[in-house]
């Protein structure tokens, strides 16, 4: 409320100084100040553009989630790039698969009488492991969105698991999707979209990509209902993102303030719990609302992320400093060879000789110190970090040094 008094006290000063200036007698620039007034005053009493967040931004809804699938499958109609017949579990799952679908795949290939000679050699061929050039075994993983319903198609990932070299061109032969509890949920089947090329020729070989993985957009049917605590709960939970008290308690105060009193209750940093309504359709409208209405969170705990592979400093608002100062110098040291020759003298009995000099300097930039006094912000940070010179890198040292030094109030996150 006082951030909105002020901006506008702002914004219509400098309206009615500006009209005041340039009326051309007094009587005009009172009636200008009188509108001036009169618009602040609506300003003030009208609704203010709100800076604050959605709750559905912020939080949530426990149980409203995603499941996780996972199916072994083959993938056949490969050109030559599949697992071959070093990796025996695609052989053994292509055995399987033929054998379920009425294929006689092992013994005696007749019913007839074939001869003790015969039938032993139809059983070390039923042995011999089977060539598959153009099948790989593969991993599909799948993810349900929440409240998916049977029938509903999904997306599935397919990745290989044997010594298959591209998957390009293949078909995914129907494949059962699991949950953690064992239960299939869904069926995947179809053609494969993959992005990696892999070429292999006279020893030259180049690859773009990853051809050994692919996905098929839509690719598998949601077979069974996976159960949620969302119809028959008789309370919402709401859980923050990013833990935080304030948070918590500006959420429940805000669905209090609309709902009335004892209908949210913050259970701790991160969890929300607010009373449900007992009807399907009327949770999912006062969800709906709740969703909407825009709180001011807490502010962040003071927090510096630092990526030590790429050089990335980030520092949030929060972040104040102590009384400290902070110099930073880069020493270098440079060496310098050069060839050179040794002649011997004239009447000397000597060799010609080549010999290498050296030449070694040091050089420090100077740097000024720079004070920062307590309780600086970001902006600060920066303009001091700045003035010293440093690169990303050298940013990195200064805000490790300061941590350490005990002047940095602030958590410092390496990744």
């Amino acid at each position: 409320m006082q951030r909105r008094v002020l901006g506008a006290l702002k914004r219509f000063m400098d309206f009615g100084r500006s009209n005041y200036l340039f009326a051309n007698n007094v009587s005009l620039g009172r009636i200008y100040m009188k509108k001036f007034l009169l618009i602040l005053l609506l300003t003030l009493l009208s609704p203010s553009v709100s800076f604050a967040d959605r709750i559905k931004d912020l939080v949530d809804v426990a149980g409203v989630r995603t499941n996780q699938l996972v199916g072994f499958g083959l993938v056949a109609g490969l050109s030559g790039t599949g697992d071959g017949n070093t990796f025996r579990v695609t052989g053994q799952s292509l055995s399987s698969l033929l054998s379920g679908l009425g294929v006689s795949v092992d013994g005696p290939v007749s019913e007839f009488d074939l001869g003790d000679s015969l039938i032993s050699l139809a059983t070390q061929f039923a042995q011999q492991p089977w060539q598959t050039d153009n099948v790989a075994a593969v991993l599909v993983t799948a993810e349900v969105p929440a409240f998916a319903k049977p029938g509903q198609r999904i997306d599935v990932n397919i990745s290989t698991v044997g010594t298959a070299e591209s998957l390009r061109g293949g078909n995914l032969v129907m494949t059962e999707l699991r949950g953690i509890d064992g239960q299939v949920y869904a069926l995947a089947q179809g053609s494969l979209t993959v992005t990696g090329v892999s070429v292999d020729a006279a020893g030259s070989s180049v690859e773009i990509g990853v051809p050994t993985s692919g996905r098929i957009p839509n690719g598998a049917i949601l077979e069974r209902l996976i159960e949620t605590p969302f119809e028959s709960a008789d309370h919402f939970v709401l859980n923050v993102r990013d833990a935080d008290f304030s948070t918590a308690n500006a959420i429940s105060s805000a669905i209090n303030t609309r709902y009335g009193d004892g209908m949210a209750t913050a259970i701790d940093a991160v969890s929300i719990a607010v009373r449900a309504p007992s009807e399907m359709s009327e949770k999912v409208g006062f969800l709906s609302d709740i969703e909407l209405m825009e709180v001011d969170p807490g502010e962040p705990m003071a927090r510096v992320v630092i990526n030590s592979r790429t050089g990335t400093a980030v520092i949030n608002r929060s972040v104040r400093v102590g009384a400290a100062a902070v110099s930073h110098g880069t020493l270098m040291v440079r060496i310098d060879a050069f060839n050179d020759v040794s002649q011997p003298g004239a009447l000397a009995d000597g060799e010609t000789v080549e010999i290498t000099n050296a030449e070694i300097t040091i050089e420090e930039p100077r740097n000024e110190m720079v004070v920062l006094e307590p309780g600086v912000e970001l902006q600060d940070i920066v303009d001091a970090v700045n003035q010293v010179g440093a690169s990303p890198s050298a940013l990195i040292a200064i805000l490790e040094a300061l941590k350490r030094a005990g002047s940095l109030k602030a958590q410092l996150v390496v990744i």
